[in-house]
């Protein structure tokens, strides 16, 4: 058998950590921080499980940079939506519903992540925060900001502390008046974004994950020294009950 190239092993990795970031969000979601396992992470992305550690140095910053996938994209997803726009005030509106959108929806997720950022090394500096900064500063720009240095980070902060105040245990506070408040703040119509009372009546939540990752699985897409370094299966490489 022929080896295989260069672009056929970077895809196969690709693939092999957007696994890992479904995996991670899923079982966060099902289980919490604390009671899901690298190994169990591993075991659900079907990869070998001393292969987390060549992408991700921990659980916190695998978990960390599987939820900012889920808030980009679906930040990208709400931004991008048809009708498309270029409205600025749209297009804020969009996005402050669909961060709190994701407090509401997810929880418990979310309640582990904010969880995860007031720890010491706090914001996980990866490829998936760095585009979810750029959506929000792109936000910000086309709403018309004359100061976007000063603005971005305003913006993150309002959300943040917007969905601390819904993920808070036995004291969270519902999405409406913060939405209403955001809104005022930023000269926003109620009718503009997604308002609450246009969606489903349940309150239900699509609980599969799989389009916000590139996860398909080619049959060659199995763990080899191209993948990774020759040790990193070793049982010492990774303590899997962190």
């Amino acid at each position: 058998m022929s080896p295989r190239s260069a672009s056929v092993n970077e895809e196969l990795r690709r693939r092999s950590r957007e696994r890992l970031l479904q995996a991670a969000v899923e079982l966060v979601s099902e289980r919490g921080y604390e009671a899901t396992t690298l190994g169990a992470i591993a075991d659900r992305a079907g990869s070998a499980r001393g292969l987390v550690s060549y992408y991700f140095p921990g659980k916190r910053q695998l978990v960390q940079s599987a939820v900012h996938r889920l808030m980009h994209r679906t930040l990208e997803e709400s931004l991008e939506r048809e009708p498309r726009t270029e409205d600025g005030r749209e297009r804020m509106a969009r996005a402050v519903d669909a961060i709190l959108g994701l407090a509401r929806d997810r929880t418990v997720l979310m309640r582990q992540h904010m969880a995860g950022l007031l720890q010491a090394e706090g914001f996980v500096q990866c490829p998936e925060q760095r585009r979810l900064a750029e959506l929000l500063r792109d936000t910000v720009t086309r709403h018309g900001s004359p100061d976007v240095d000063s603005d971005y980070p305003m913006l993150r902060s309002l959300l943040m502390g917007s969905v601390y105040a819904m993920v808070l245990p036995n004291a969270g506070m519902p999405l409406t008046p913060l939405r209403a408040e955001l809104f005022a703040r930023y000269r926003l119509d109620w009718e503009q974004g997604v308002p609450p009372d246009t969606e489903a009546p349940d309150g239900s939540c699509d609980s599969d994950f799989s389009r916000f990752f590139a996860t398909g699985r080619p049959a060659a897409d199995q763990p080899t020294p191209a993948d990774a370094p020759h040790d990193v299966d070793a049982p010492q490489a990774i303590d899997q009950s962190k």
